[in-house]
């Protein structure tokens, strides 16, 4: 091999089949690497020739990461959604600081997942094996060629794993995508009220450190993988992470202005364009069908293609039936048919049916994304008891639903190899969501509560007052007669 040495990520799960490869400033054992080339089909070596890769094995690598491209800008589009929601469901005044959340979110992203992220996420080697993995930068090109004696030979040979194979470029991109998703969940719980620059600093931390460590205890092989936890499409890896990193977020930050009244009394503080929250919605749904079938990894042959299609029906149908369930929820609770109880309700289904989309018959599809919807009608309830304030329900729909979606994989659906029973299940996929929940919600609480303490955090009562907008970005996303609140004397 040559000089710089290449560190082979596995993508657990859905993301057990890998493509990813690292490159590292470290060289690695060249045997180790020789060793893991020799064990590939000739075709598929470093040396080999190109004419030795068949015509099937080279259509089966363009077909994976073909898709896997499409899934991958899909779930990009999610950010998108994610930033129509939250702007919809908040005060005009806040808009630009919330549409530049969520950019940041996905340059900062992409940046430090590259430098750092990506590595500890799908490590090679392990500082501690099991729980964190080497640093490392950059992804390495595969299916380069080059002429030895004239004849056309792979410079670097197209990345496989055990008939799971796709371009490194686009397992990337595709990773980076669930880095940036888990990243901007916590945008809505903190909206209104957080400093730009900490929110800055909290992005940075989670995608580059905090995501990638704990998704590693599962999609990298870590120690919750060898238990036997399973998390198909992320509910509690990418979902839950979000929902309880905005939790700890909110409760940092204290509730907005206004939001309850001295005596604790709750006051609504109504979104000031629905419209865009729908839209919002629509959008992350038709990204979840790159986020879910997408996790599927190999896409080709008759079996990959029948089971890629059913994961976009069970996340269909659990979509609707939590939007169906959380509307009659709120009609039941409040008087009338609340449509951003139904609209959350969506999201909420979605994220139940992340973990165990692959596994599930469709009746019991309709279950998961049932409890779902009026699991984020609960949860909105309980926290506005506690008087935690989540403009948007971050909390409700990823952190509470993202937990259910790990149970119902226990409760639900196939039992993994080497698994006795529903009840040894069960536990492990408690267990495991305890422990990623706990992670995000200690080490980004920590966070939070550093930044409060050097007064880092919130922004003053008046800068709050005449919104973000101006006092973040001095500029406003509407004309300025059109919006509440105003200039900073």
């Amino acid at each position: 091999m040559m000089g710089v040495g290449l560190t082979l990520a596995s993508v657990a799960s859905a993301q057990d089949e890998p493509a990813a490869v690292t490159e590292v400033a470290e060289a690695t054992d060249a045997g180790a690497v020789d060793a893991a080339e020799d064990a590939a089909p000739v075709g598929w070596n470093a040396g080999d020739k190109v004419s030795d890769l068949s015509y099937d094995d080279s259509n089966d690598y363009a077909i994976n990461t073909l898709i896997m491209f499409v899934c991958a800008v899909l779930v990009l589009f999610m950010q998108a959604g994610f930033a129509m929601v939250e702007v919809g469901m908040n005060s005009a005044k806040n808009t630009v600081n919330i549409l530049a959340k969520n950019v940041m979110d996905l340059a900062v992203g992409v940046l430090l997942f590259l430098l750092i992220g990506y590595a500890l996420m799908y490590p090679g080697s392990w500082i501690a094996e099991g729980y964190l993995g080497s640093p490392g930068s950059f992804i390495s090109r595969d299916a380069q060629i080059e002429e030895v004696n004239g004849e056309e030979v792979w410079a670097s040979a197209p990345a496989y794993s055990d008939g799971a194979y796709a371009s490194n470029s686009a397992d990337f991109l595709f990773q980076v995508a669930f880095a940036a998703t888990a990243a901007t969940i916590v945008s809505g719980a903190v909206a209104g009220r957080m400093k730009f620059g900490a929110y800055l600093i909290y992005s940075a931390l989670l995608t580059g450190l905090i995501y990638p460590i704990s998704g590693s205890w599962k999609w990298g092989g870590g120690f919750l993988d060898a238990m036997g936890f399973q998390d198909f499409a992320g509910s509690v890896v990418v979902h839950a992470v979000g929902g309880f990193a905005g939790l700890a977020g909110a409760i940092a930050l204290g509730p907005r202005l206004g939001r309850y009244t001295a005596d604790g009394k709750s006051v609504p503080l109504p979104g000031h364009n629905i419209a865009f929250a729908a839209l919002g919605v629509f959008i992350l749904w038709v990204g979840w069908y790159g986020f879910n079938p997408g996790s599927q990894l190999t896409y080709s042959g008759a079996a990959n293609a029948e089971a890629t299609t059913y994961i976009a029906v069970t996340t269909t149908i659990s979509a609707a039936a939590g939007a169906i369930v959380a509307l009659l929820t709120g009609w039941t609770l409040f008087g009338k048919p609340d449509l951003t109880m139904a609209l959350n309700g969506v999201l909420g289904g979605l994220v139940a049916i992340t973990a165990n989309c692959d596994r599930v018959s469709q009746v019991e599809s309709i279950v998961i994304g049932a409890i779902g919807g009026a699991l984020v009608v609960i949860g909105i309830v309980l926290l506005d008891k506690l008087h935690i304030d989540d403009p948007v329900g971050a909390w409700p729909v990823h952190g509470l639903c993202g937990v259910w979606g790990g149970i119902a994989t226990g409760i639900f659906g196939d039992l993994p190899d080497g698994v006795e029973s529903v009840g040894a299940f069960i536990g492990i996929q408690a267990f495991a969501t305890l422990v990623i929940c706990a992670w995000a919600f200690i080490t980004m609480g920590g966070l939070f509560f550093l930044l409060k303490a050097i007064g880092f955090l919130r922004v003053s009562p008046e800068e709050e007052a005449a919104g973000l907008d101006i006092s973040e970005h001095g500029m406003h996303a509407y004309p300025s007669d059109a919006i509440s609140g105003g200039a900073i004397a």
